[in-house]
């Protein structure tokens, strides 16, 4: 197991600047090339890398500034992977919403092209020597848990064992490498699916689609498995479990007892972050399943408000939480990036500096 950069991390997504946001909209309204477009980005990302470096973070992200949403704009890049263009739905109320966009795996899944090698690329020239930039990309279940078997071909996989996991596995594996070959040691990958299977309502919604909420967590372990198989070696490679977080919401809530033996004990994984900022999360026993050599980042900071903790707070509940698991395999971040998506969290940019602050500066305090 390869262990964190240091005591404190974060999730990685950052809010937009204004410019940024305007370089886009610029962009699809065919105002401006992907070339200047890509130009605006890479000013926005030397400059959050300033800013991370700044109040003292080890691992440093591109703050997502490339993306719209976390997970889609990486899996429909995956050949075989295809995103249904978003459908504005009328809501009880006569109001109308632009409804999520779908994903579909409509052929045999593989790696048509190296999606993240670019980007981390520039990263990499603007971290500075002795810090580790990390990439983000979503959990290879986001390929099932949305959809089901429904959201799969059934030309392509007539059935899923064991031809679409390890298709998908392979096509994770070859991202990676080609990640480690460029000097990437620091890979995360974001899923929502875990946390969402903690909740009643999504475990029923699941059932509805066919699929058995106590066997999924097993399963899924043993897809994730399937990647880390296939880690290069020096890499580490983490999960982070989010509940929702666009827009300052959330999407599901739950303790993490019903997923967390297949997380932690199943799972060959080096770092878990797990959200713990509110009651939705529920209590720490969870955490008695993880092994030795693992850590577990507690994200005991809220991204989705401005209010400030305390470090007071945050030591007692790293206590708490120390009574589960040790102490020394624990660490401190945010409980999920400020901008899971291009829109960001309702929390004004001085808040993100002001909060990461305070998980640095707390972190050195339990730890050292």
């Amino acid at each position: 197991m390869r262990p964190l950069p240091a005591r404190y991390d974060h999730v990685g997504s950052f809010l937009r600047p204004a410019y940024l946001l305007e370089a886009r909209d610029q962009h699809a309204q065919g105002r401006i090339t992907p070339e200047q477009l890509s130009q605006v980005e890479d000013r926005a990302i030397t400059e959050i890398v300033q800013f991370q470096q700044d109040v003292g973070l080890k691992s440093i992200t591109d703050g997502e500034f490339r993306r719209t949403y976390f997970h889609i704009d990486f899996l429909e890049q995956l050949g075989g992977v295809q995103t249904d263009i978003p459908v504005t739905i009328k809501k009880p109320d006569g109001s109308e919403e632009l409804a999520p966009p779908v994903m579909r795996v409509i052929d045999k899944v593989r790696h048509a092209k190296d999606i993240q090698l670019a980007d981390f690329q520039y990263l990499k020239t603007q971290v500075a020597a002795g810090l580790t930039p990390k990439v983000t990309i979503p959990s290879p279940t986001m390929l099932h848990f949305r959809g089901g078997r429904a959201g799969i071909s059934k030309t392509a996989y007539p059935e899923l064992e064991p031809d679409f996991y390890d298709d998908v596995a392979k096509a994770y594996g070859d991202e990676l490498r080609s990640l480690a070959a460029a000097g990437c040691t620091y890979v995360q990958m974001d899923d929502t699916n875990l946390a969402y299977l903690c909740d009643e309502k999504m475990r029923e919604a699941a059932r509805q689609r066919g699929d058995d909420p106590n066997e999924l967590p097993h399963r899924y372990a043993a897809f994730i498995n399937k990647v880390v198989a296939q880690k290069p070696a020096g890499m580490l490679l983490a999960m982070h479990l989010c509940r929702g977080n666009f827009k300052s919401t959330h999407a599901a809530a739950g303790n993490y007892e019903p997923v967390a033996e297949a997380l932690l004990k199943e799972m060959d994984l080096d770092a878990y972050f797990l959200e713990y900022d509110d009651d939705r999360s529920g209590d720490f026993r969870p955490l008695r399943y993880l092994p030795k050599g693992k850590t577990v980042v507690l994200g005991l900071v809220t991204t989705k408000f401005g209010e400030m903790e305390s470090k007071d707070t945050l030591k007692r509940r790293i206590d708490e939480a120390a009574r589960h698991a040790p102490l020394e395999q624990l660490a401190l971040s945010p409980q999920c990036g400020f901008s899971s998506t291009v829109h960001g969290n309702n929390i004004a940019v001085q808040a993100q500096r002001d909060k990461l602050r305070l998980v640095v500066e707390t972190a050195q305090e339990v730890w050292g």
